[in-house]
């Protein structure tokens, strides 16, 4: 009787995580498996696929254009994920205070870039700084025609203008995790602080980022997803050029497949998944090592 009651519990666990173990069945091991098939295959997306083993990927690490889109994704996630830490931290420190007047404005001005389509903001800036947009106009009408330049037909200057704007979008979004986490320290905490003589930079150090380490946490493992997946900015500021220079392997995905090769293209689509899943578990198990994880 005794081991029937302690079954009960156990049981229950399993039956109200069931739905979501199903959900999680249905839209990610179902598609993750059926994708990993399908990479195998010739597929076309219309006609039945042909099994042909590996060799999607072998074609992959062969082609040229493949390994710079690889390139091109992993660098610029290697310098957006940080400065969208990095901003959105400092907005944070900045507007962290809800008694100063028009905090809340700020903060409202920052945040909302974020929730416009990417798309979108990137054609406004197109408009902006294209060779007759109105910043290169205004450098012209001030006398500063040197500062002038077909910037998103030079790799560097596109890849910097990239990055510039998804930070400048998306940093709103790392700001209001972070204030979060600043507004759930204890009060206490700071009292303490200043007793003991502790200035800001003391408690920047010993209060405010030890503390914040689970919202550290989410806003990179959310910022390293958001990287490597980047598209909706590099469409609409260069379409992947000058030539293949700016391509992600979110575009050479979608190019794949509308060129008929769609086994391939979920062949790459597979490779993208780990190359996004390894960083992200490596800091969490380094976080976790250093007990710093959630």
């Amino acid at each position: 009787m005794n081991v029937r009651n302690k079954l009960k519990p156990f049981k229950a666990r399993y039956l109200f995580a069931l739905p979501a173990l199903v959900l999680f069945a249905v839209f990610f091991l179902y598609p993750f498996f059926n994708g990993f098939w399908l990479s195998l295959t010739n597929w076309d997306g219309f006609t039945k696929p042909r099994f042909i083993g590996v060799q999607n990927f072998i074609d992959f690490f062969k082609d040229e254009r493949a390994m710079s889109a690889v390139k091109n994704t992993i660098l610029f996630a290697l310098f957006s994920a940080p400065l969208l830490n990095i901003a959105g931290l400092i907005y944070a420190l900045l507007l962290e205070n809800n008694r100063i007047k028009g905090v809340k404005l700020v903060r409202t001005l920052v945040y909302l870039p974020a929730i416009i389509s990417p798309l979108i903001m990137a054609y406004i800036w197109t408009f902006i700084i294209q060779n007759d947009g109105f910043l290169p106009s205004l450098f012209l009408h001030m006398k500063l025609g040197f500062l002038v330049n077909d910037w998103l037909a030079n790799p560097t200057s596109a890849w910097a203008w990239i990055i510039g704007i998804n930070v400048w979008q998306f940093s709103g979004m790392t700001m209001v995790i972070y204030l979060s986490g600043l507004h759930g320290i204890p009060h206490e905490m700071y009292e303490a602080a200043e007793i003991d003589g502790a200035g800001y930079i003391r408690q920047l150090f010993s209060i405010k980022l030890p503390n914040l380490m689970p919202a550290i946490t989410i806003n990179v493992i959310t910022n390293i997803i958001g990287s490597l997946a980047i598209f909706d900015a590099i469409v609409a500021l260069t379409d992947g050029g000058p030539g293949y220079a700016t391509e992600s392997l979110s575009i050479y995905i979608l190019r794949m497949v509308y060129g008929g090769s769609t086994g391939y293209a979920v062949a790459v689509a597979m490779v993208m998944f780990f190359i996004t899943v390894i960083p992200v578990i490596t800091y969490i198990l380094l976080t976790k090592r250093k007990g710093l994880a959630i």
